[in-house]
C-alpha cells in the first residue's frame, strides 16, 4: 500500500476535521439558549420543525399498558414510553368527542358548545366554523397535515369534513363506532350505513380488512410519499381501536387464553392490535429518515369502559364519568428532541395543551387573539420544568341536571309566597284548607251492629260511639305525601344536605325520606349567567394551592386546626349541575358524576347490551350500589396526591376548599357559550344516501354552518317545558284523582 501524496493527506484532514465538529452523534442536543424561535412564553423551541405524530387511541384505560399492568403484552408502548417521558398526571375528557375537540381547538368544551354528549351520526352539529384548528394551524407554518382514522366530530355539512377542517388528506370513518371489518356503523336498531371514507368520497371495496391494520398500511404509504427533508409532516392517527365492537384477529387473542373473561381477553388482544401498529409505523420512520427530528405522542381519548373489557383499575369510574378512571389519560412523549428522557412526568397536563405545545414546536406563535385554555407545556416534557398549569375545569354541563318540573335549586331559591315552615320545612299546602275539610268529616250515622273501621274503633255494645281515628286524612295524606312531597327544605337541612354528608351517604343531623328534587338555575340555552351570578361581575379568587403540596393545608389560608362553618352552600354554584374542577391537589365533583365503582378486572362482566347504549348520558346510574348510597350529595371533594383512588371524601371536613373550587366553578361559568345539542336529522338516514353515512345539508341550500346552528337555538329549551307542561298536567290528574278517591270514601263510610 504506497503512503498518501501531502495534498492528498491535506485533504483528508481537513475533511475529518469538518466532519468532527459537526457533532452529529447528538441528536438531542437541537435547542440552544437564545436560538431557535420562540413561544410566548419565551421558552426556545428547535430550530428545524420537526415531525409530529400523534397516535391517539380510544377508551384504552389506566390499567390497559404493559408498563401499568404486566399481563397486557404492550412492548413496543413500554419501550417508547420507557425511552422519553412518561405522563402520570394528565387528564383528558370523559367520552369521545370532547376530548377530541379539545385537542384540535386547545379550549375546553364550555368554549366551544360542546358541553353536553357527544355528537351522534344524525345530529346537523359540528366544530364551531369560526375557531381554527391544529392543522390549520400547523398548515399555515408549513406543515403537510394528514389524518387516519376516526373522526367523530360531526360531518352534517361538507364544511365540517376533516378536509375542511385543516387536513391535506384523511381517511377513516366519520361517526363513532364501526365494525372492524364490515365498516358498518349503527345509531340505533335499523339506523346502520357504510362508514369508511377517503377525503371527501366514501371509500367502498375495503370490507373484510381489519381497521387498525388497514390504517397502519395508509400510514406507511404517506410515509413513503413524502420526502421528510423537503417539508414537515403531521400525522394525526385516530385508532378506532379499543372501541366496542370487540373484534380483533384470532391470531391475538391466543397469548391470553389465560383471561377467564372473554371480553377482557377480546381487549387485551385488540391493545395488541395498536401495540403492533405503533411498532410498524416507528420502524418506518426509522427507516425513511424521520425518527431523528421527530416527535411522537401516545394518548388515549378517555378512560375505558369495564362492561366491554377495559380496565381503569384501581382508579375509580369508568368511561362517561368524571371521577379518575374516566378522565386521568395514559399518554407519553417519546422524541430525540428531549433534553430529559427516560423519565416520569407527575407534571399536570391536559388535553387542550397540545395545540399551543405542538404549534409552538412548528414555530408558529399563538396570536394573542386566541383565547385558548390550554399551556405549551415543552419546556416541561423536555427538560422537566414545573408544569404552567395548574388547574383544569373537566366540564360543566347544564343539560345534566335532575329531570323533575318539581325540582329546585337548593341553594338559590327562596320560598313562594303563601308557604309556611313546619317541622323545618317549607309546607306549600294551605292548612286553613285542611281544617275546614276535617269540620265536613262525621262519622256514619245508625250502624245495624258494630263494624269494624280500618284505622278506627267500632261501637260498643250500648252504641256509644268511641272517638274514631282519622282514617280519612291519613289516607289522603299518604296519598299526597307520596304523590306531592315537601318541595322546599329550611336553609338548616340544605347545609346538611350539601355539606353535612360522607361519601358512604350518611349525613349529620335530619334527614328527609325522599331525596331532595332540584332544579338547576343554570339555563341550558343561554350562556350561564343566571340570576344567582347578578351583580357578580369580578372573578372568583384563585385558590392558593401549591402543586406540590400533598397534605390538607387549607386553600384559603385558613389555619388547619379551625374549624368552619359551611357557607359554600349559598349563592355561588349550582350544586345540582355537573360539573367538575382540579386546582392544584384538590378535585371537586358537582351534580352527578357518574357511575362511581372501583371495578377490579377479574370481575368484569359481559357486554350488556347494545354497544350505541354504551356513550349515551343517562341519570339511571343511580342505580349502582355507590350511587345509591350517595343518592343525596351532589358535592364531592378529593385530595387526588394523597388520595388518587377517590376513597376519602373531604366535603364536609373542608368547607373552605369547597368553597374556593365552586367560585372557580362560577368564574368559568360565566365565561361559558350557550350548548349546542341538536335534535336528530331525519335526512341523515343512510338510506336515503346510497346506505352510507355522508354530508345530507347540501352547501348550496341558502344557510351557512353559523346560520344553521341558530337554527336550532333554544330547541332542548321548548322541549324541557313542553315537559314540564305534560307533567303539570299529570299533577293536575293526580289531584282529580285524589278529590275522587277522597269522595269515594267518605259515599263508602256514608254507606257503611
Amino acid at each position: 500500500m504506497f503512503p498518501p501524496t501531502a495534498p492528498l493527506a491535506a485533504l483528508i484532514g481537513w475533511l475529518s476535521l469538518g466532519f468532527l465538529s459537526a457533532d452529529w452523534t447528538t441528536g438531542n442536543r437541537v435547542e440552544e439558549e437564545g436560538e431557535g424561535p420562540q413561544n410566548d412564553q419565551g421558552t426556545p423551541h428547535p430550530k428545524k420543525p420537526p415531525h409530529i405524530i400523534f397516535i391517539l387511541t380510544d377508551d384504552q384505560g389506566y390499567n390497559d399498558i404493559g408498563y401499568h399492568n404486566p399481563s397486557i403484552r404492550t412492548p413496543t408502548l413500554d419501550r417508547l414510553a420507557a425511552e422519553g417521558v412518561r405522563l402520570e398526571n394528565y387528564y383528558v375528557q370523559p367520552i369521545c368527542t370532547p376530548s377530541r375537540s379539545q385537542l384540535l381547538t386547545g379550549r375546553y368544551q364550555i368554549h366551544t358548545g360542546l358541553q353536553h354528549s357527544i355528537i351522534r351520526p344524525r345530529q346537523p352539529s359540528c366544530l364551531p366554523p369560526h375557531l381554527s384548528t391544529l392543522p390549520q394551524r400547523l398548515q399555515q407554518a408549513g406543515y403537510a397535515t394528514h389524518m387516519l382514522g376516526k373522526w367523530h366530530l360531526g360531518f352534517y355539512r361538507k364544511a365540517c369534513l376533516p378536509t375542511r377542517k385543516g387536513f391535506d388528506t384523511f381517511f377513516g370513518s366519520l361517526t363513532g363506532s364501526v365494525d372492524y371489518y364490515s365498516y358498518g356503523s349503527c345509531d340505533g336498531p335499523g339506523l346502520c350505513g357504510y362508514d369508511l371514507h377517503d377525503n371527501e368520497g366514501v371509500a367502498w371495496g375495503q370490507q373484510g380488512r381489519y381497521s387498525t391494520l388497514l390504517y397502519t398500511q395508509r400510514a406507511r404509504k404517506i410515509l413513503e410519499a413524502h420526502d421528510p427533508a423537503s417539508r414537515p409532516l403531521f400525522l394525526l392517527l385516530s385508532l378506532q381501536a379499543v372501541h366496542t365492537p370487540l373484534q380483533p384477529p384470532k391470531s391475538y387473542i391466543y397469548p391470553y387464553r389465560h383471561m377467564f373473561n372473554v371480553a377482557r381477553r377480546k381487549y387485551a388482544a385488540m391493545v395488541s392490535t395498536v401495540d403492533e401498529a405503533v411498532h410498524n409505523i416507528t420502524y418506518a420512520l426509522r427507516k425513511l429518515g424521520y425518527y431523528r427530528n421527530s416527535v411522537i405522542v401516545f394518548s388515549t381519548d378517555n378512560g375505558a369502559q369495564p362492561f366491554t373489557g377495559g380496565s381503569n383499575w384501581p382508579l375509580r369510574g369508568r368511561k362517561g364519568t368524571y371521577w379518575e378512571g374516566g378522565v386521568r389519560g395514559v399518554a407519553f412523549v417519546h422524541s430525540p428532541l428531549l433534553k430529559r428522557r427516560r423519565r416520569v412526568s407527575k407534571a399536570l397536563l391536559h388535553i387542550t395543551d397540545w395545540y399551543p405545545t405542538l404549534l409552538g414546536l412548528a414555530g408558529g406563535n399563538v396570536s394573542q387573539s386566541e383565547v385558548l385554555d390550554g399551556f405549551d407545556v415543552w419546556p416541561t416534557l423536555s427538560e422537566g420544568k414545573p408544569s404552567p398549569r395548574h388547574e383544569i375545569l373537566h366540564n360543566i354541563d347544564p343539560l345534566h341536571t335532575p329531570h323533575s318540573p318539581r325540582s329546585h335549586t337548593l341553594t338559590f331559591d327562596t320560598a313562594p309566597k303563601g308557604t309556611q315552615r313546619q317541622g323545618g320545612r317549607l309546607n306549600t299546602t294551605k292548612p286553613t284548607k285542611k281544617k275546614k275539610k276535617r269540620k265536613k268529616k262525621k262519622p256514619p250515622k245508625r250502624p245495624a251492629k258494630p263494624v269494624p273501621r280500618p284505622g278506627g274503633r267500632s261501637r260498643d255494645a250500648r252504641g256509644s260511639r268511641q272517638p274514631p281515628r282519622k282514617h280519612k286524612s291519613k289516607i289522603l295524606g299518604g296519598s299526597k305525601a307520596r304523590r306531592y312531597p315537601l318541595l322546599r327544605d329550611s336553609p338548616d337541612e340544605q347545609n346538611h344536605l350539601t355539606s353535612g354528608g360522607t361519601e358512604s351517604g350518611s349525613l349529620q343531623g335530619s334527614r328527609p325520606r325522599r331525596p331532595p328534587r332540584t332544579r338547576s338555575k343554570i339555563h341550558p340555552r343561554s350562556r350561564a349567567t343566571g340570576h344567582h351570578y347578578q351583580g357578580d361581575t369580578q372573578p372568583g379568587p384563585t385558590p392558593a394551592t401549591s402543586h406540590n403540596n400533598t397534605n390538607d393545608t387549607p386553600v384559603t389560608g385558613q389555619p388547619p386546626g379551625a374549624t368552619a362553618t359551611p357557607q359554600w352552600s349559598q349563592h355561588i354554584f349550582d350544586t345540582n349541575v355537573q360539573a367538575a374542577i382540579r386546582v392544584g391537589d384538590w378535585k371537586l365533583l358537582t351534580g352527578d358524576p357518574g357511575h362511581g365503582d372501583w371495578v377490579p378486572p377479574q370481575m368484569l362482566s359481559s357486554l350488556p347490551g347494545p354497544w350505541w347504549t354504551l356513550e349515551r348520558t343517562s341519570t339511571s346510574s343511580s342505580s349502582s350500589s355507590s350511587s345509591k348510597a350517595a343518592g343525596r350529595k351532589n358535592v364531592w371533594l378529593f385530595n387526588i396526591s394523597g388520595d388518587p383512588y377517590e376513597r376519602w371524601d373531604q366535603s364536609a371536613q373542608r368547607p373552605d376548599v369547597v368553597t374556593a373550587l365552586l367560585e372557580r366553578l362560577a368564574f368559568y361559568n360565566r365565561t361559558a357559550v350557550p350548548v349546542f345539542f341538536p335534535p336528530d336529522d331525519p335526512r341523515a338516514d343512510p338510506a336515503l344516501h346510497g346506505g352510507a353515512w355522508v354530508p345530507w345539508v347540501e352547501e348550496d341550500e341558502g344557510r351557512g354552518v353559523e346560520e344553521e346552528q341558530e337554527l336550532y337555538r333554544g330547541v332542548y329549551k321548548q322541549r324541557r317545558r313542553k315537559k314540564e307542561k305534560t307533567m303539570m298536567k299529570q299533577k293536575q290528574m293526580s289531584k282529580l284523582n285524589s278529590y275522587v278517591l277522597k269522595l269515594n270514601n267518605q259515599l263508602t263510610s256514608s254507606l257503611v
